[in-house]
């Protein structure tokens, strides 16, 4: 049973399909993990290559199998545009602790439609770690 807190650090994208005719797109990110979602900034006229560099932190408990991260392009006089999204796989981190910055594919409709930058650090929640800790030890107000 997973138990703790999962940090992704949104690092960029490259090669997203511009959805915008006109001028460059304005993409943002939803991450999704199991019930939660964080929404990033909007990379205002970054068109296919955006960057973020922010972090997300998310409470995790019980079977989360994938992290989904949503790209969309922000439009002021429409609804906002979807760009494509990748599923990321958070067994790894869970067992590693952490993942530096890894490519993960980006598809629209079963198509590959770019890629996005995404680095994770999982932290094991405090009360599993001491509870585990004082067994080891052996603290006990018998001695």
């Amino acid at each position: 049973m997973v138990h703790g807190k999962l940090e992704v650090l949104l690092v960029c994208a490259k090669g997203l399909e511009d959805t915008d005719l006109l001028n460059n797109m304005d993409p943002y990110v939803i991450l999704t993990c199991r019930t939660q979602e964080q929404k990033s900034s909007v990379a205002k006229g970054a068109g296919s290559e955006p960057e973020w560099n922010e972090t997300f932190v998310f409470t995790v408990s019980g079977d989360v199998p994938e992290l989904n991260v949503k790209i969309m392009d922000s439009d002021t006089f429409s609804a906002d545009d979807f760009v494509g999204e990748a599923n990321i796989p958070l067994e790894a981190v869970f067992l590693e602790g952490s993942l530096p910055p890894a490519v993960h594919r980006v598809v629209k409709e079963e198509k590959y439609c770019g890629e996005i930058k995404v680095a994770l650090t999982f932290t094991p929640a405090e009360e599993t770690r001491h509870h585990h800790r004082t067994e080891e030890e052996g603290y006990s107000s018998w001695n």
